[in-house]
């Protein structure tokens, strides 16, 4: 089997989440977020684009309703031992089956939490599970319970972190050496994504974000490569990617020659960043590590530049994005404490001149304070 954590974490993982399912008078969870099921499982998989479901019993029991597609993905990749298969047809109805599953564990007039904010659980297929299940069992949503779990990484979480720090480090040493006038994004993308390849890692679970010229102002992937002019600028986003696990960076690269704008502008986000990583403490509110960073870059006239978040927790994710739960925005309430790690971008935008500056990369906030996950310059590389 292609287990990536020991049996004795995954049962350590069960019991938390049993745990706060007693504490919550839940009966069952109906989990929708790959996430939660390969962080409770190991279940390992993109069939989540189709209606699939991990039923998890209060007393620990384990049910998965899944396509025939996923019967063996789910044998080779996890602990799951009960899987059901609903059948492709015109009128398939999985969440009838899901509800014959219930059923079968005797969770009829239950109450059971469910991961509604899931990308695997679309619109119509929640309200098809709310009507099949409406008489059935009292539903309430409870979608940020395993992520709140997730949140405080293990030993072994973070030997996985501090393997995807190490893997973004070396595609961005992979990704320098074209970073020049006329170079073509496509050669820079191929050799960084490949480096991460290379070294054992994973597909991420959204796109490198890669533009240049006013595109560097972006902070999305959009489909289309161009070639580098003499004069030019790039932005850069990618994450090192093990197991599953996400370590993000962002660079801006002024190419030809950094302007004094491009030079004031990376001051001040370095300034930012290290502002932000002070406030990076337990006992301290997420909350705060936005604040510390917005002041600076205010100070230094970027107010109307800058974006309302400067980062988010960094872990196991699916498609279609490597954002975790919570992320840096002015009044966040969560506690930060060990074992939490979050990227840290600094975003600056001027439309007015058409310039930008970023800078970027996680950290793991240990019992001796905050450890960067990639060891990488924070200087201005000019291309």
């Amino acid at each position: 089997m292609a287990l990536h954590f020991t049996r004795d974490e995954f049962a350590a993982r069960m019991r938390s989440l049993c745990d706060v399912m007693r504490e919550k008078n839940l009966d069952a969870m109906l989990l929708f977020r790959q996430e939660s099921m390969y962080w409770l499982t190991g279940f390992d998989t993109f069939g989540f684009v189709f209606f699939q479901s991990l039923v998890v019993t209060v007393d620990g029991r384990m049910a998965l309703l899944t396509r025939a597609p996923d019967l063996r993905q789910a044998e080779n990749t996890s602990i799951i031992e009960d899987i059901h298969i609903w059948v492709d047809r015109e009128d398939a109805s999985p969440a009838d089956d899901l509800r014959q599953i219930l059923q079968g564990v005797g969770l009829a007039g239950g109450r059971i939490g469910v991961e509604y904010e899931a990308y695997g659980l679309t619109g119509r297929n929640a309200l098809r599970v709310n009507a099949t299940l409406e008489k059935f069992a009292l539903l309430q949503d409870e979608s940020d319970l395993i992520s709140r779990l997730r949140l405080v990484k293990s030993p072994a979480e973070m030997d996985y972190l501090r393997q995807a720090g190490s893997l973004a480090d070396a595609a961005l040493q992979a990704g320098l050496p074209l970073i020049h006038g006329g170079s073509d994004e496509a050669a820079i993308l191929a050799a960084m994504q490949a480096a991460v390849l290379a070294g054992g890692g994973d597909y991420p679970a959204n796109e490198f974000v890669i533009g240049s010229g006013p595109d560097a102002l972006l902070c999305r992937y959009f489909s289309g490569r161009r070639r580098l002019d003499a004069d030019d600028q790039l932005t850069i986003e990618w994450a090192g990617v093990y197991r599953h696990y996400h370590a993000a960076m962002m660079r801006t690269f002024p190419i030809g020659k950094a302007s004094p704008a491009h030079c004031h502008m990376h001051a001040a986000c370095t300034e930012a960043l290290e502002a932000g990583i002070d406030a990076f403490r337990s006992g301290n509110a997420v909350g705060m590590v936005f604040d510390a960073q917005a002041a600076v870059l205010d100070s230094h006239g970027y107010a109307d530049s800058r974006l309302n978040a400067c980062g988010y927790a960094m872990g196991t994710t699916f498609a279609p994005n490597w954002m975790d739960w919570p992320m840096f925005y002015t009044g966040n309430p969560v506690v930060l404490a060990p074992g939490m790690t979050f990227f840290f971008h600094m975003i600056v935008m001027d439309s007015a001149t058409g310039e930008a500056m970023t800078l970027g990369e996680s950290l793991l906030l240990t019992e001796k304070g905050p450890e960067r996950l990639s060891q990488s310059s924070r200087n201005l590389y000019v291309g």
